[in-house]
């Protein structure tokens, strides 16, 4: 099996991404009627990136992420300048390759953990070649496949 592989891109934080926001909340549960159909605009640089100088789009290649809604072909955002905690969802760069993994920490143990019991867990030590790249914020995935 094959380990992740993570394209990496800047951000262009120069130009607005304005959608149409509807402005109503719209309900997981039981149906609402609607309420105010649409409103301004949203600029989804301003709702989705905090940091724009140490924010990055990855698209990720492979499938370890599965089972935390990451997938083959889904984008990420990344902040570089978070400080990454235990439980956090990591690119990591190891050994000369970029991953994309959960970091946890057991003791002084650093392990990168896939999501997908089809691949083993990864032991940091200190013959690794190892940066915590940045932190997931944001994962962007089609529904439908596409």
């Amino acid at each position: 099996m094959s380990e992740d592989r993570i394209d990496i891109f800047p951000i262009e934080d120069s130009e607005t991404v304005a959608l149409q926001f509807f402005e109503s909340r719209i309900q997981a549960g039981f149906p609402s009627p609607a309420q105010g159909l649409m409103g301004d605009s949203i600029d989804l640089n301003r709702e989705l990136i905090d940091n724009p100088a140490a924010t990055f789009c990855a698209r990720v290649t492979g499938n370890s992420m599965v089972d935390a809604g990451i997938n083959d072909g889904d984008l990420l955002l990344i902040d570089k300048s978070l400080t990454p905690h235990d439980g956090d969802i990591a690119v990591c760069f190891l050994d000369g390759d970029f991953t994309v993994k959960r970091i946890a920490l057991r003791g002084k143990q650093l392990l990168l953990k896939p999501a997908n019991v089809e691949y083993p867990e990864i032991a940091v030590s200190e013959e690794n070649h190892f940066i915590i790249w940045g932190v997931v914020t944001h994962i962007i995935h089609s529904l439908n496949g596409k």
